[in-house]
C-alpha cells in the first residue's frame, strides 16, 4: 500500500496518542489529503537530518501507522492534530516524484505471537514491574519531578454499582449521587464522560481495562517508558510479542534500579550539546 511519511524525531507506539502541531508547507498539505481522504500517514524516526527546513534525511524502515482523531486549523493553515499509533509498517521503497510530501510503498507487518502461554506469563510479569516502577517515579519528600506526558487510547468498562449506591441515586431522584469516575487521573490520562443509560439517565461510572492482550500490552508499555529513542524503535521493530515483552523486562529492570538508587539513565539534551538528531 502506499503511504505518506511523517518523519520526526520521535517513536509512535501502536495504542499511543501523539498531538502534533503542523506549520511546515509540505506536511500542511500531507494533513490536508489524509483529511479530505479520511486516510492515515506514517510516523517514521529520524535516523539523521532535521524535521523542519529541506536539507536531506535519513529515516528508519519500520514505523507506525498514525490515524488523525481530532484536527484543529489555524488561520494561517497551520493544524493542531491529535493521531493514535495503530498498526506497524515495514518500508519496501520511497515512491519519487508523489509530492511535496514523502510517500512509500509499505507492507503492514503482522503481529506473531509463538507461544500464547509464555506471552500472557510474560504479559502479567511485566504488568507487576511496570506497576513498581511507576510507583518509584513519584517524588520523595523534597524532590521534584518532571510529568510524564503520555497519552494513550484506552478501553473503558462501566464500573458495577453495589446495590447501597444504586439505592442511593434513586432516593436522590437524580444521577448526582453515583456519577463519580473510577479513571486514574495524572497527566496524559483521559478520563471518559459518564455514560447516562435509560429514562432515569443514571449515569455509570468507568473504569480503564489493562488489556489482557500480551501484544497490545507490550506496544503500550513500549510507548509509555522512559526510555531512549533508539531502543523504543528497536523494542518498534521486534518480530514477535514474546521478544518485545522480554526486551521491556530488561528495560524495567534497568529503570527499577536506576530509580531505587534516585538515578536517571544519562540522555543528552540536544538542545545542549548540538541539532537535534535521533
Amino acid at each position: 500500500m502506499d503511504l505518506p511519511l511523517f518523519p520526526l524525531n520521535t517513536v509512535l507506539c501502536p495504542g499511543i496518542a501523539l498531538p502534533l502541531h503542523v506549520f511546515e508547507d509540505r506536511y500542511r498539505a500531507l494533513v490536508r489529503h489524509c483529511l479530505e481522504t479520511t486516510s492515515p500517514f506514517g510516523v517514521v524516526l529520524i535516523r539523521e537530518g532535521r524535521e523542519v527546513g529541506s536539507g536531506a534525511i535519513s529515516f528508519s524502515g519500520v514505523g507506525t501507522i498514525a490515524e488523525i482523531r481530532d484536527a484543529g486549523r489555524h488561520d494561517d493553515g497551520r493544524f493542531d492534530l491529535l493521531v493514535v499509533g495503530t498498526r506497524r509498517f515495514g518500508i519496501r521503497r520511497v515512491l519519487e516524484g508523489r509530492g511535496p510530501y514523502l510517500v512509500a510503498d509499505v507492507a503492514i507487518l503482522d503481529e506473531t505471537v509463538d507461544d500464547p502461554g509464555i506471552a500472557h506469563q510474560l504479559a502479567m510479569k511485566a504488568t507487576r514491574r511496570f506497576v513498581t516502577y511507576l510507583e518509584l517515579l513519584q517524588p520523595r519528600s523534597g524532590e521534584t519531578s518532571e510529568d510524564i506526558d503520555v497519552r494513550v487510547e484506552v478501553e473503558t468498562e462501566p464500573a458495577e454499582e453495589d446495590d447501597e449506591d444504586a439505592e442511593e441515586a434513586e432516593e436522590s431522584g437524580g444521577s448526582e449521587g453515583a456519577s463519580e469516575a473510577t479513571t486514574g487521573g495524572g497527566e496524559g490520562a483521559a478520563e471518559p464522560p459518564d455514560e447516562e443509560e435509560g429514562s432515569g439517565s443514571r449515569r455509570r461510572r468507568r473504569r480503564v481495562l489493562i488489556p489482557d492482550d500480551p501484544t497490545v500490552l507490550s506496544h503500550l508499555l513500549a510507548g509509555i517508558l522512559q526510555i531512549e529513542l533508539p531502543r523504543r524503535q528497536a523494542l518498534l521493530e521486534l518480530g514477535t510479542t514474546e521478544e518485545r515483552l522480554v526486551a521491556l523486562l530488561t528495560l524495567i529492570d534497568r529503570e527499577i534500579l536506576l530509580l531505587r538508587r534516585r538515578l536517571r539513565a544519562f540522555i543528552p539534551d540536544a538542545r545542549v550539546v548540538g541539532p537535534r538528531r535521533s
